[in-house]
């Protein structure tokens, strides 16, 4: 099993659920989080103010996968989050030890 944590766009979050499901990804779990990468924010205009916003709102998704499901995850979030333009996002994977349904104890895959 491969944990998939993808940083993506707030607007992409549709997007992205949409292309996880058609290819038979049934759950995530989604946290409205703030950071910068690269592109270490941007400065705006408020009420006549300069002011410089460093942390953007991005969206944290995080899915849990069987290994046979993994590359097709990927590949649906990367499609349905790039826009081509700096901020896109990031995919993070890790490997899962374990999984536990807590209301029926199954375990592994079938938890999943």
């Amino acid at each position: 099993m491969k944990k998939i944590e993808a940083i993506i766009k707030p607007f992409k979050l549709e997007d992205v659920k949409e292309a996880l499901g058609e290819v038979g990804i049934e759950g995530m779990t989604v946290i409205e989080v703030k950071g910068f990468g690269r592109q270490k924010g941007h400065t705006e205009i408020y009420r006549g103010s300069e002011y410089t916003v460093d942390f953007l709102p991005k969206i944290k998704i995080e899915v849990v996968v069987p290994d046979d499901q993994f590359n097709a995850a990927v590949e649906a979030i990367t499609k349905a989050a790039k826009t081509g333009k700096i901020g896109d996002g990031k995919i993070f994977v890790s490997s899962m030890e374990d999984a536990i349904r807590i209301r029926t104890d199954e375990r592994g895959d079938e938890a999943i």
